[in-house]
């Protein structure tokens, strides 16, 4: 039986990437069979400490590499801003699909912005990037540490823990929660990172079939773009 095991996070972000690629597959390879593994990362346990604390780029990603490094799974899913730049030795990013845009939103009231937010406003961000650049714009606000997958820190805000959340509008569009979106923040003078709103297969250097099935995923321009 011609058989590919995805390995993907356990988050519902995670998970509907995942059965976007599977569901691409299957469409293009009739008769395969593919089966999803969820494998927890250290990102994914360790939920009460800011990400810069606790580990480097690898954090939601690590694990999951191991697995397809033993050759455990066939495949992984990423959002491709979890990837660090330089990957292990005998893994491959095999595809790189179409991006959706990568900007970054701010998650508040309706009407509220960047400029209008009242002085000393929780901003919940987990990201050194967007805390660098928010106390760049508006320095009398307060940033604040959230964690967890965007359904949590949706639950926060709405429980009044924030004034306003800084997220990916990638997550926020694949998510079906784009009427929660206040404004996005023009890529112009608010930098997003790295990968941001794509998704990477990575693989096993050298294993050529599951590159082969790979193929029908790749999109050219996005593939240029993020290599930049």
């Amino acid at each position: 039986m011609n058989k590919l095991v995805i390995g993907t996070r356990r988050s519902k972000l995670a998970l509907i990437q995942t059965a976007f690629v599977r569901s691409m597959l299957e469409r293009a390879h009739p008769g395969i069979a593919i089966v999803e593994e969820i494998i927890v990362t250290k990102g994914d346990r360790i939920l009460d400490a800011p990400l810069a604390k606790i580990g480097d780029k690898g954090l939601f990603t690590r694990e999951i590499e191991a697995r397809l490094i033993d050759g455990s799974i066939d495949i992984a899913v990423h959002s491709y801003k979890d990837l660090p730049t330089v990957l292990p030795e005998g893994c491959a990013v095999g595809a790189v699909l179409e991006r959706v845009p990568p900007e970054d939103v701010l998650i508040a009231a309706r009407g509220v912005t960047l400029v209008n937010l009242p002085e000393r406003a929780k901003v919940g961000t987990s990201s050194l990037r967007r805390i660098a650049q928010l106390l760049h714009a508006r320095p009398d606000v307060t940033p604040a540490d959230v964690r967890g997958n965007v359904n949590t820190r949706l639950d926060k805000l709405d429980g009044g823990e924030f004034d306003a959340l800084i997220l990916a509008r990638a997550g926020i569009i694949r998510m079906g929660f784009e009427d929660r979106v206040a404004g996005v923040l023009d890529s112009n003078s608010w930098y997003h990172a790295v990968g941001q709103g794509a998704i990477a297969v990575e693989m096993r250097t050298g294993d050529e079939r599951t590159a082969s099935l790979l193929r029908v995923l790749e999109h050219g321009p996005t593939r240029v773009a993020t290599n930049a």
